[in-house]
């Protein structure tokens, strides 16, 4: 696939994919895993986010089973730095889930004598594998299969087809990684390879997919309050206002209260649920696609009827909750199944509510601010040290699905950490696969920070970097002048 300077397609065509190929390699890493002395020590790192918890858990459970012994760490983002420290640590054995294959380079260059596992579905550091080889870094990823990793599998979905290659015994846990995989935005019913995790979790009777109402919350949110906060679909005249889903629920005859207590969707009438979906598709007639509300439900079947849990898509908000909160062990621990790390879990969900609250509000107080540049195709949000940096990024995955941001906008948002550096992260309002746009975000923003010598990762449709925080305006400058002439390039096409 080519691609111009801006990341823009040029003459794609299109690559079969290797799913054979893809699988005989994760069966080749798992064999040199198993060479591994029982009596060592592994080193595990991982992502923060929910896809990243999901997989170290998977490697986690595996670990357990053959009675190994293993030392974890949850990174926002694996840098050259980070491997280099890596390297002073008298571990042998290392093994990166949901991250490492932007960093390939560096391990060559570091980790010398270690022997390294990469399980990772983002877009790979050109690297010749076979000196990878050579030097003991396995490294599996689906983009060396023609296989796109932002669609086609999750980190936690490469971690599971690596785990169950270990031991066919870890089949079981297949409904992990469909909570990752739902975590990274994909559909697990969207790919092949995903398909065959979801029947595996069905065969070993973990899930239960069930067509209904894509709305977050159905489970645990009163119905109104669902409906107002809906962020999978705009509905006019009720997101965003309380009266406005009343009186939306009153006019289709159903009662937001039976015995004085608030309904949740799950709790609706099939005559009523009916109602409410023909209620809401009339409501975004005006909408693009207004039927788009209906889609594949993931119930967890080892989680309670009603618990914050047994939506697989509730559970992974819950892993980004810990993840992006400092908390991941209390994530990772939900997923082994703990019920005291669980309930600890849930709670810091709702911090990361407050937190996810705080920064929009503080988007909408400054966006007319020199914190917030806005012109036509991009928004540039410089939060500085008012927002966390662990979710800088989710602020702008919400800025971009919101009503109040024209289609076709990047939205670039930047948030300081403690150590000097400045977290970036780039989203694309529009369609959430911004293949059918040709925009590869990751090669934009690749583009941008090779000036600063900055670290940048991700995919095609989501991607982040670091930088310095000294270099935040010259940063800001640049990427204007880059997105300036990408938005006139996609007007004129």
């Amino acid at each position: 696939m080519q691609e111009s300077s801006e990341g823009k397609k040029t003459n794609a065509a299109e690559v079969r994919e290797d799913i054979e190929g893809f699988k005989r390699a994760v069966e080749r890493v798992a064999s040199a895993f198993r060479k591994i002395p029982s009596s060592e020590t592994v080193r595990l790192i991982s992502h923060l986010d929910a896809d990243g918890i999901s997989a170290v858990a998977l490697m986690a459970k595996a670990l357990n089973r053959q009675n190994m012994m293993y030392s974890m760490s949850i990174l926002p983002q694996l840098k050259a730095e980070d491997v280099k420290l890596l390297a002073n640590e008298n571990h042998k054995y290392y093994v990166f889930t949901d991250l490492g294959s932007s960093q390939l380079s560096s391990m060559l260059s570091y980790l010398k004598g270690k022997v390294i596992f990469v399980l990772d579905h983002h877009q790979p550091e050109d690297v010749d594998n076979e000196k990878l080889f050579e030097n003991n870094i396995y490294h599996v990823n689906p983009h060396l299969f023609s296989i796109d990793g932002s669609t086609k599998i999750s980190g936690a979905g490469v971690t599971f087809y690596f785990v169950r290659a270990l031991n066919t015994k870890n089949e079981d846990l297949a409904h992990i990684a469909i909570i990752g995989t739902i975590g990274d935005v994909q559909e697990p019913m969207g790919s092949k390879l995903n398909q065959e995790i979801v029947d595996i979790a069905k065969k070993h009777n973990k899930i239960e997919v069930i067509k209904g109402l894509r709305i977050f919350g159905a489970q645990t949110k009163p119905l109104h309050r669902a409906l107002v906060q809906s962020t999978d679909f705009y509905i006019p005249g009720v997101t965003g206002s309380e009266s406005g889903a009343i009186q939306f629920l009153k006019q289709l005859e159903i009662e937001p209260k039976e015995n004085g207590k608030w309904r949740r969707i799950i709790d609706l009438k099939d005559e009523e649920l009916k109602r409410l979906v023909e209620g809401i598709i009339m409501m975004r007639f005006g909408e693009e696609n207004p039927e788009d509300i209906l889609g594949n439900i993931y119930l967890l079947n080892d989680e309670e009827e009603g618990s914050t849990l047994k939506d697989a898509k509730e559970f992974a908000t819950v892993l980004n909750a810990c993840g992006r909160l400092g908390r991941a062990s209390l994530g990772v621990g939900a997923c082994l199944g703990d019920k005291r790390l669980k309930v600890m879990a849930v709670e810091a969900l709702n911090d990361y509510r407050k937190e996810l609250v705080s920064a929009l509000k503080w988007f909408e107080k400054n966006r007319n601010s020199e914190k917030v540049v806005e012109e036509p195709g991009f928004l540039i949000i410089n939060a500085g040290e008012e927002v966390l940096s662990t979710i800088i990024g989710t602020v702008a995955s919400i800025i971009s699905r919101s009503s109040a941001i024209p289609k076709n906008t990047f939205i670039v948002s930047m948030a300081r950490m403690m150590d000097g550096h400045t977290k970036i992260s780039i989203r694309y309002s529009g369609n959430r696969s911004s293949h059918s746009n040709g925009i590869n975000l990751k090669e934009i923003l690749q583009r941008v920070i090779v000036k600063f010598d900055g670290e940048a990762g991700g995919h095609v449709n989501a991607a982040g970097a670091y930088i310095k925080t000294e270099q935040e305006q010259a940063f800001i400058d640049h990427i204007k002048s880059v997105l300036r002439r990408v938005s006139v390039e996609e007007r004129i096409t």
